[in-house]
């Protein structure tokens, strides 16, 4: 399936991990590793190789060619045996372990999204797996593979390191999302957000001028339909109501201005805000911290 690329990137863009910490796992041949239960879990294989309990019988088999890069799917016969180079992704929903095929070293990332409404857990199965990560992704895997250390005791925690940590950490989590998306593994009609054309054409609008005076009336009339019926159905379809969906969108589109660079009352005048004190309030209630302590939290570290 061909996965829609805009749309794909405007859903990665949304990811911010709270936490992405990194454990690299040495397990002997036979070993069980249980996967944390109700948490997101990413295991890179880096050295031998892990079957599942349950076994990995859900997703599909990527298989590269890494001669010529060329990739083929096989949707039909997927393989539970992961080894050197695969990477797998769970949301904890069910309990589940991965078992060592020999002796195995393991990258496992503790992931947690900062925002807990995020979309992306809507549009992920429980369970992914990317087969040839590292022909697919060779840099994230790269990145993958350095990350961890076998004992942190030997290592001074340095105050860096967390946010350092937490940004190889999204990047390897978004290139195994893209690998698993744009090679043919997710399931058709993924990113569409509801199975209504006139939902969605109501969600396209929000995310192309989110600074618009949305109001229900106003958004009713983008998708045809009354007042009442239309949210009925955005509440249905999307789980919350097109006010709170508004605010999550901006303050999505807000964070990315921050990182640009764009003043606080330069981004509350463009996404619609009467004031800064109005834009500051609805930041905080969806992040938990002003704009300004978000830029300062979320600042990337320059070396000299």
């Amino acid at each position: 399936m061909t996965v829609d690329a805009d749309a794909l990137a405007r859903v990665l863009a949304t990811v911010d991990l709270r936490v992405g910490f990194a454990r690299r796992v040495p397990i002997s041949s036979g070993e069980l590793l249980p996967m944390m239960p109700d948490a997101m879990t990413l295991v890179y294989v880096a050295e031998g190789g892990v079957a599942g309990h349950p076994p990995l019988q859900a997703g599909c088999r990527l298989d590269v060619d890494r001669s010529s890069q060329e990739v083929s799917v096989d949707a039909g016969a997927p393989r539970d045996l992961l080894v050197s180079g695969d990477a797998f992704l769970t949301r904890g929903g069910s309990p589940f372990a991965l078992e060592a095929d020999g002796d195995t070293t393991l990258i496992v990332l503790d992931i947690e999204l900062a925002d807990a409404a995020s979309p992306l857990l809507a549009l992920l199965p429980d369970l992914v797996t990317v087969t040839g990560f590292d022909a697919l992704e060779p840099a994230a895997a790269t990145l993958a593979a350095g990350m961890g250390l076998v004992d942190p005791t030997q290592f001074p925690l340095r105050r860096t390191d967390p946010v350092i940590c937490k940004l190889m950490a999204t990047t390897v989590f978004l290139s195994v999302i893209r690998a698993w998306a744009e090679n043919g593994c997710a399931p058709a009609g993924w990113l569409q957000t509801s199975s209504d054309p006139f939902l969605d054409r109501v969600i396209d609008a929000i995310h192309d001028e989110p600074g618009r005076d949305w109001t229900v009336e106003r958004l009713a009339s983008v998708g045809a339909m009354s007042r009442s019926t239309f949210a009925e159905r955005f509440r249905s379809a999307i789980g919350r109501s097109p006010a709170e969906y508004v605010t999550e969108v901006r303050v999505d589109q807000a964070k990315r201005m921050l990182d640009a660079g764009r003043s606080v009352s330069d981004i509350s005048r463009a996404l619609g805000y009467a004031s800064d004190e109005g834009f500051s309030r609805a930041f905080r209630r969806r992040t938990g911290m002003t704009p300004s302590s978000w830029r300062l939290a979320h600042r990337t570290p320059v070396s000299a």
